[in-house]
């Protein structure tokens, strides 16, 4: 049993990794609307009971079909479509595309059960015992023990999310050092592991961008790093003329060395975003929705197809889409729309 101590912001009882209904939430939270813990318990069980059926014997053929392998291209593509519904803040929408990523889960889930490695128990059982021994100031400095935590912290973080930062960062590093791997039933057991590189935890799986950000921040906490972001500017200058003077040449054989280029300039953009405190990422989609919305836009202005336009009217079909979208963007944030 997981006891977690009474305090104003959390109030959880557990038995083994089961929470009691009656949660706390922090006090002056705004909650509009809260979820029954009751009837969402419920719910998932039911969505583990549909997705066992649909891969059961007498199941669904292509869910009895799919593979980690088959599946995994979806996962990456319902996440994205989560991220598309929280920039249009289409909440409806948003609600459905959740259920859609939850049900990746699920199906990696009972694959794995088919298959003889784990069930969802597992999957929760992980996921709740990190979060109780990653918040020591939250559930307790006992609970977080019990939940396998090994480092020594200070649970007294006095409202600051950069001493949660901190404490959570010692708390994952000395997992992976040790070799921790959790229990279901809240113990920890470590088997050593050799210690490869500090970048071993950046998983290669990741998009390359957020990828890219991982290994400079890692690199950074053992000094390896520019020393503000007026530093990265001059590399910019150095990346692109090493990229210009190999795409000069027409050799074919040259491509790899182009695309080895290209690719040392987006490291160092992604880097530069990184030092910015900007997410390459999320800097990237918000100018390709620019690049739809003023596109749309010059579609839209045009008499004639884009494609019978000569590179002059293109250039200012392309101005003046920029100026008509950043006034409607001033108008919407006047009237409190934006």
């Amino acid at each position: 049993m997981l006891q977690i101590d009474d305090r104003p912001t959390c109030r959880v009882r557990l038995e083994g990794m089961e929470a009691d209904p009656d949660l706390q939430v922090p006090s002056g939270a705004a909650t509009a609307l809260r979820s029954d813990p009751q009837r969402s318990a419920a719910l998932f069980a039911q969505s583990v009971a549909i997705m066992a059926r649909l891969r059961a014997p007498d199941g669904c053929p292509w869910d009895r079909e799919q593979s980690f392998d088959s599946i995994r291209k979806y996962t990456l593509e319902e996440a994205y479509e989560v991220f598309d519904a929280i920039e249009r803040r289409d909440w409806p929408h948003l609600a459905e595309e959740l259920g859609d990523l939850l049900l990746q889960v699920l199906f990696y889930a009972e694959m794995a059960a088919n298959e003889g490695h784990f069930t969802m128990d597992e999957v929760l059982g992980h996921l709740n015992n990190k979060l109780i021994r990653r918040h020591p100031h939250v559930f307790g400095e006992a609970a977080s023990r019990a939940a396998g935590n090994r480092a020594n912290v200070d649970a007294n973080v006095e409202g600051s999310s950069a001493a949660v930062l901190r404490n959570w960062d010692e708390i994952k590093a000395l997992e992976k050092r040790s070799g921790f791997a959790s229990d279901p039933q809240g113990d920890a057991a470590a088997a050593p592991m050799e210690k490869k590189s500090r970048l071993d935890s950046v998983q290669r799986a990741m998009p390359a961008l957020a990828e890219a950000a991982k290994l400079g921040s890692k690199a950074a906490k053992a000094g390896f790093d520019w020393p503000t972001w007026r530093e990265l500017l001059p590399k910019l200058v150095e990346e692109t003329a090493e990229l210009e003077a190999e795409a000069a040449s027409d050799d074919p054989a040259r491509q790899p060395a182009v695309e080895a280029e290209l690719g040392d300039l987006l490291f160092t953009v992604v880097n530069l975003g990184r030092h910015l405190g900007v997410d390459g990422e999320m800097a990237l989609r918000g100018c390709n929705k620019r690049f739809r919305d003023r596109f749309r836009e010059m579609e839209r202005a045009s008499q004639q197809p884009l494609e019978e336009l000569s590179a002059d009217e293109l250039e200012a079909l392309w101005a003046g889409a920029k100026r008509k979208l950043a006034a409607d963007e001033t108008k919407a944030r006047a009237e409190g729309r934006a």
